[in-house]
C-alpha cells in the first residue's frame, strides 16, 4: 500500500511538472507575436559593376571625363512576417531604391542624366531569438526577384550628346542578413538596424548595352553584390 502511494505521488508530481512546463511553453509562445509588419528607410550601396570615370573616358572617348558613377541609392523597405513558432517565421520583403547611376564629376555641369529605379520582392525564413529582454536579434535568408529600370533621355554637356533609350531587367536575387528589434511598447518596436548582403543576377553589360548605343559599355559585371541597410518601425499583432 505504501509503495502504491509513493507511485501515485510520483505520478501526480510528474503530471504537475508536465502541466507547468506546458503552461510555460504556451506562455512563451503567446508572448511571441504571430504577425509583424515593418516599414522604414533603406540605403543600398550598389555594386556598379565596374563603372568608373576611367571606364567613361575609354568608352565614351571623353577627355577628362565629366562622368562619375554613383554607389549609394536611397529608398524604402517593408516586410510582413508570420511566426508559426517562437523562433521560426516566414517573411515577405519588399524594397525600392532610386538614384542616378551615372552622375557628373566634380566641376562638371551635365543635364539629362538617366534615373535608375529598383524594386525587389523576396520571400524566405527568418530566425528570431525572443527572450525577456527588449532586444530581439534575427537573421534571414530570402529569395526572389529584383527589377531595375533606366529612364530614357539625352545627356548633354559633353562633346557628343549621349542618348539613353531606357531599359528594364528583372532577374533572380538572394539576400542574407539580419538585425535587431528593440521593443518600446507591447506591440511597437524600433528596428535599430538591419544589414543585408543583397545579390542580384543582373548582367550589366546587357542592361547598359540595351539602353545605350551598342558597344558603349563593355566589360562590366554579370551580377551584383550589394549591401543594404534598413531601419524603421515594427508593429506586432
Amino acid at each position: 500500500m505504501k509503495g502504491k502511494n509513493i507511485e501515485m505521488t510520483r505520478l501526480a508530481m510528474a503530471t504537475i511538472a508536465l502541466i507547468v512546463l506546458g503552461s510555460s511553453c504556451a506562455l512563451a509562445q503567446n508572448s511571441t507575436p504571430k504577425v509583424q509588419v515593418f516599414g522604414g528607410y533603406s540605403l543600398v550601396h550598389i555594386d556598379n559593376g565596374g563603372l568608373s570615370s576611367i571606364v567613361f573616358d575609354e568608352d565614351l572617348r571623353e577627355r577628362n571625363s565629366p562622368f562619375s558613377a554613383a554607389s549609394n541609392f536611397s529608398g524604402w523597405n517593408a516586410e510582413v512576417q508570420y511566426n508559426p513558432l517562437r523562433w521560426l517565421g516566414v517573411v515577405a520583403d519588399f524594397g525600392g531604391r532610386y538614384g542616378k547611376p551615372i552622375t557628373e564629376a566634380r566641376f562638371s555641369t551635365l543635364s539629362g542624366l538617366p534615373t535608375l529605379t529598383g524594386y525587389s520582392f523576396l520571400f524566405g525564413p527568418v530566425f528570431s531569438y525572443h527572450n525577456k529582454s527588449k532586444l530581439t536579434p534575427f537573421i534571414h535568408a530570402l529569395f526572389g526577384y529584383d527589377r531595375i529600370s533606366l529612364s530614357a533621355g539625352t545627356i548633354s554637356g559633353v562633346n557628343t550628346p549621349l542618348s539613353s533609350l531606357g531599359d528594364t531587367f528583372t532577374d533572380a536575387a538572394v539576400l542574407f542578413g539580419g538585425g535587431f528589434d528593440y521593443k518600446v511598447f507591447k506591440n511597437f518596436s524600433l528596428r535599430l538596424a538591419q544589414v543585408d548582403d543583397f545579390h542580384t543576377t543582373h548582367d550589366l553589360n546587357n542592361f547598359y548595352g540595351n539602353a545605350f548605343p551598342t558597344g558603349v559599355f563593355t566589360g562590366l559585371e554579370t551580377h551584383q553584390n550589394n549591401l543594404r541597410f534598413s531601419t524603421g518601425v515594427v508593429v506586432s499583432f
